[in-house]
């Protein structure tokens, strides 16, 4: 007991500024968490609209469309109508997110009107290493899925990455960042395009 006194004797400013300290971090993440959440939203029309040349608005889709993770959680999927200014269908674009090499890695991926393929993906987010596994992000390597199929995917050590194919070619000394984005797109590309179709959402413009 008299040891815990002296504990408390010497240490409460230490606990009280360890106490005040966590309860402003959490205050400071509560005030900036819808700012944080619309410069991801702004951030990802921004990049669709590269993928999807002509895309001005990203209408949400309502239906419950959910993606089961390879841990076996799930979660809602974001998936958008992507519509010219004309309120034409161009193509469809949705969040999906997996772990790298590094950390956790988040993407944009956008495919065409009809569901039939990819148009490309970009990154969200991502903390994989410098001039290896970042390199997910060159147009080396993702000019390989605009064009591709939208199916499952596999990725290999050789071949043409100028071809738009199911195979992806890795990146050199960075495979397990390639497998990641590879993964990720299965993951998600495929669950979300099965229930879109099963929806029906596939065919028409929701007015």
């Amino acid at each position: 007991m008299a040891k815990l006194k002296y504990f408390l004797r010497e240490s409460w400013l230490l606990l009280a500024s360890s106490f005040c300290f966590g309860l402003l971090i959490a205050m400071t993440n509560a005030a900036l968490s819808d700012r944080i959440e619309q410069n991801k939203a702004a951030k990802l029309n921004d990049l669709t609209r590269v993928l999807v040349p002509g895309a001005e608005i990203f209408q949400p889709v309502e239906a419950d469309i959910q993606v089961t993770l390879p841990d076996g959680t799930r979660e809602k999927a974001k998936v958008f109508e992507v519509l010219s200014g004309a309120k034409q269908r161009l193509g469809w674009s949705f969040n999906a997110r997996g772990t790298g090499f590094a950390g956790p890695i988040e993407l944009v991926i956008a495919v065409d009107k009809d569901f039939r393929s990819i148009m490309g993906f970009d990154v969200l987010a991502s903390s994989e290493t410098p001039g290896f596994g970042d390199q997910i992000k060159s147009d080396y390597y993702r000019k390989q899925y605009a064009g591709a199929p939208a199916e499952q995917l596999a990725l290999t050590k050789t071949g043409d990455p100028a071809v738009a194919d199911t195979r992806i070619v890795a990146i050199t000394g960075a495979t397990v960042s390639s497998q990641a984005v590879v993964d990720i797109v299965n993951t998600f590309l495929t669950q979300i395009k099965s229930q879109i179709q099963e929806k029906g959402l596939v065919g028409h413009v929701r007015q």
